[in-house]
């Protein structure tokens, strides 16, 4: 099959980097362009760990440029700043996979909980996909709006409910984080001697994520969804397990549900006890579980937030929107211990 070129804007921080792991190995997708706001560098000086396997220089943007040498672009910017490149690549006709929040919400609710929306033309177009949940949505898309780490671990400990569980009654979602979800940037919040030794809650119940889970959980059963979301940052460096309390309306075995609602879901494993966040470190993988308390379910989710979280799943889209395997170029061996 003919390679595809496609490039990276953004590509200085964790998940740039992740992507430039797995595009350097993939058999199809062939990485090209790579830039960031200041250029004049290398990919082995912005990263270390890439001496000796990838020196690609890092540009200065340019659409132009990034247009001439690439079908599609990852784009791995800060929410509020993404929504200008996009638009830009996409009226030069360049496929567009984004990984900030920009395109992932209604016009109403993300004005709600970050800026004036600059590209609602695009917006209205943008495909929201998690595979196992929105099947092969992505195929032919021009624009991906990849979810995040946190709504893609709570929705798929959701979904398998949605119909099962009494919606008048409140949904829980308990989901912690490693530090590397908060970015490159250094800030107080990250700070070894904040986080070492602590666990501290944050954003709790009014977190921007949560209306993120509500709208497509939602769009998923077509019933209004409300949940109470608060998220932990945890001292481990990557990794996530989000934990669903609900309210069941109907008798089942959860797990039984859960195995039968992600058969054949090459990166879903339903486990028999629940899963550990290393399970799952530098894969695709979501590994989820369920059990029931009586009439309370308690549903969970492990991933990797900067693969599954972020980077592995916009590569499993990029995949899909180019009529790929989904699975080519994808991690599956964790990294253990």
């Amino acid at each position: 099959m003919k390679v595809i070129n496609v490039g990276i804007i953004g590509v200085s921080g964790y998940t740039g980097l992740e992507l430039v792991k797995m595009l350097i190995n993939h058999p199809i997708f062939t990485l090209t362009y790579c830039a960031n706001t200041e250029g004049e560098t290398t990919l082995s000086v912005l990263h270390p760990s890439l001496m000796g396997v990838c020196d690609l220089s890092v540009d200065k943007v340019d659409l132009d440029r990034a247009a001439a040498e690439c079908a599609l672009v990852f784009l791995a910017l800060p929410h509020k700043t993404a929504m200008n490149t996009a638009k830009g690549l996409l009226d030069r006709g360049v496929k567009v996979v984004d990984l900030s929040a920009d395109y992932r919400l209604s016009a109403e609710n993300y004005e709600a909980f970050y800026c004036e929306h600059e590209d609602i033309d695009n917006l209205s177009h943008a495909i929201y996909s998690i595979p196992e949940l929105h099947g092969n949505i992505a195929k032919g898309a021009r624009l991906i709006a990849n979810p995040g780490c946190h709504v893609t671990a709570s929705l798929m400990a959701l979904t398998p409910f949605l119909d099962h569980i009494d919606l008048t009654q409140p949904i829980f979602i308990d989901s912690k984080t490693g530090v590397s979800g908060a970015g490159k940037s250094p800030s107080a919040a990250v700070h070894y001697v904040s986080v070492n030794d602590n666990i501290n809650c944050y954003n709790i119940i009014k977190h921007r994520h949560a209306t993120e889970i509500e709208q497509h959980a939602s769009a998923l059963c077509s019933h209004d969804v409300k949940v109470t979301f608060v998220p932990s940052l945890v001292p481990m460096t990557r990794g996530m397990l989000a934990c669903v309390y609900a309210t069941l309306k109907t008798s089942c075995d959860p797990l039984v549900m859960m195995e039968s609602f992600y058969a054949d879901k090459a990166f879903v494993r339903v486990r028999t006890a629940p899963p550990h966040t290393k399970m799952t470190s530098g894969t695709n993988f979501a590994d989820v579980y369920a059990t029931r308390h009586g009439n309370a379910l308690v549903s969970m989710c492990a991933i990797d937030n900067l693969m599954r979280g972020a980077s592995s799943q916009a590569l499993v889209n990029a995949n899909l929107m180019m009529g790929l395997d989904e699975g080519l170029g994808i991690p599956k061996i964790a990294y253990v211990p």
